[in-house]
């Protein structure tokens, strides 16, 4: 028997010209009209792009010759304990629990867990990943996770985070002895106004 998996598409700026022509869309359906061009530099704004010409020009880059789009990535740890487990990945790290399956009641769990666009899969079953795996995960606003972290006051780690040539890296090592090296590369880092 296999579960059923509640899937949520979440769009990428590649999406930005179907994402203005839905919410001109809407907005007409509420009375309120708009431009294509407006709901292009709106569409812009809400990825954090300062206009509709600078996002334009990252989507010509990113799509330019390429068949292939990479949308997300999922990596894969293997647990031996659910309640250690959600304990960390939830308690401490601050997921949120998306789904959790087993095929039976006594069988292996398998669960994915998420926080901030992180998508992690946790896994019982013998064959899916090697304990002690470590996975690589860029963000912004590193430091303010660390500090998050350290207020938490968990029992068995206190991360902190170090300066390498790549940018601002945070490591944490679940009770399973998975890895995740949080890194903040200097492009993504808040900047300091003078």
């Amino acid at each position: 028997m296999f579960f059923a998996e509640t899937r949520i598409d979440m769009r990428s700026y590649l999406d930005a010209k179907n994402m203005a022509k839905a919410a001109r869309k809407s907005l007409a359906d509420l009375n309120l009209h708009i431009t294509h061009g407006q709901a292009l530099e709106l569409v812009a704004t809400q990825f954090g792009f300062e206009n509709w010409n600078i996002l334009a020009a990252k989507i010509g880059n990113n799509t330019a010759g390429e068949a292939v789009s990479f949308h997300q990535n999922s990596p894969i740890f293997r647990v031996f304990d659910e309640e250690k487990a959600k304990d960390f990945y939830l308690g401490f790290l601050g997921f949120r629990l998306d789904w959790e399956h087993r095929f039976e009641a006594n069988l292996p769990l398998y669960m994915q867990v998420s926080r901030a666009g992180l998508v992690v899969h946790l896994s019982e079953h013998h064959g899916d990943a090697s304990p002690g795996s470590t996975a690589f995960v860029t963000l912004s606003g590193v430091e303010a996770y660390q500090e998050e972290l350290s207020s938490k006051g968990y029992r068995y780690l206190r991360p902190n985070t170090e300066s390498l040539p790549w940018g601002k890296v945070m490591t944490v090592t679940d009770p399973f002895s998975n890895r995740i090296r949080f890194c903040e590369p200097p492009d993504l880092a808040p900047r300091k106004v003078d």
